[in-house]
């Protein structure tokens, strides 16, 4: 399994509880490389967030794909750096291949997140593996 994967689901496992969890995912928020203002525009919003939300991809030489997101609430931020540690500089085929349910289940993350930023975070995974998709296609 892939380094960052492990990394993250061994942290939520050391920590005793969800409110510990839920700073953590803000720390990851608050570490987030920062997007140009002209980066957060309508090519680059997600939609289906309740809160403004931008992902940004860019290709890297080894044909990797290097993703960056922001947001305008902190939680909503912590869960852009749950994704990149997920998905964040992988090929498109290793982004296409992630069982991406598995590893919520195994954080535990949908039942500790209300339905509106579930969907979002939904909203987010369907970006970042339709870019997958459009880089495997090319």
């Amino acid at each position: 399994m892939d380094s960052d994967i492990t990394h993250l689901k061994d942290t939520f496992e050391m920590l005793p509880d969800w409110e510990e969890r839920y700073r953590y995912i803000i720390d990851l928020g608050r570490n987030l490389e920062p997007l140009a203002d002209d980066e957060r525009n309508e090519a680059s919003r997600v939609r289906g967030c309740m809160s403004q939300v931008w992902l940004v991809a860019d290709e890297c030489d080894d044909q990797k794909l290097h993703f960056r997101g922001d947001s305008d609430a902190h939680i909503v931020r912590g869960l852009i750096g749950v994704l990149l540690m997920i998905y964040s500089d992988k090929t498109p085929r290793e982004i296409a291949d992630t069982d991406i349910n598995q590893i919520f289940t195994d954080l535990n993350l949908e039942q500790h997140i209300t339905m509106n930023r579930r969907n979002g975070l939904y909203s987010m995974v369907e970006t970042i593996e339709n870019t997958a998709q459009r880089h495997l296609s090319a």
